[in-house]
């Protein structure tokens, strides 16, 4: 069963909500929501572009992004710091930390295969050269 398509879907969706709840955390305005807001932009914006192309240096400088495991505890990570006292805010964030659950759940089901933009992209990230 090829469900590649629903998981860039779902990965596109995540990234465009990461995107929208970093926007949200600038409001109210304060030096400490600014900074955590650009963080979750950048982070959804590096979600959306895993989606279109692959740099080469991803996959040697974050590994992670290339497992249903490391994608999911990235995702629990980046709505887990959304999460705050105002709703829009906790809605994306809640969002973002229940496809993460979703996803470390996924690793564990060997019948469920990961797209190929979430496998590792040239294998070599665990060899080094000397």
């Amino acid at each position: 069963m090829d469900l590649s398509n629903i998981f860039r879907l779902v990965n596109i969706a995540v990234g465009a909500v990461m995107v929208a709840g970093g926007i949200g955390q600038f409001f109210p305005i304060g030096f400490q929501s600014i900074i955590i807001g650009l963080y979750v932009i950048l982070f959804g914006a590096v979600t959306l572009l895993l989606e279109f192309q692959i740099p080469p240096y991803v996959s040697r400088w974050a590994p992670f992004l290339f497992s249903f495991l490391g994608r999911g505890i990235f995702y629990i990570f980046a709505g887990t710091i959304l999460l705050h006292e105002h709703w829009w805010l906790i809605a994306p964030g809640s969002i973002i930390a229940i496809v993460g659950v979703a996803y470390c759940v996924l690793e564990y089901i060997p019948s469920i295969e990961p797209p190929q933009n979430m496998r590792d992209a040239g294998g070599e990230w665990g060899a080094e050269q000397i």
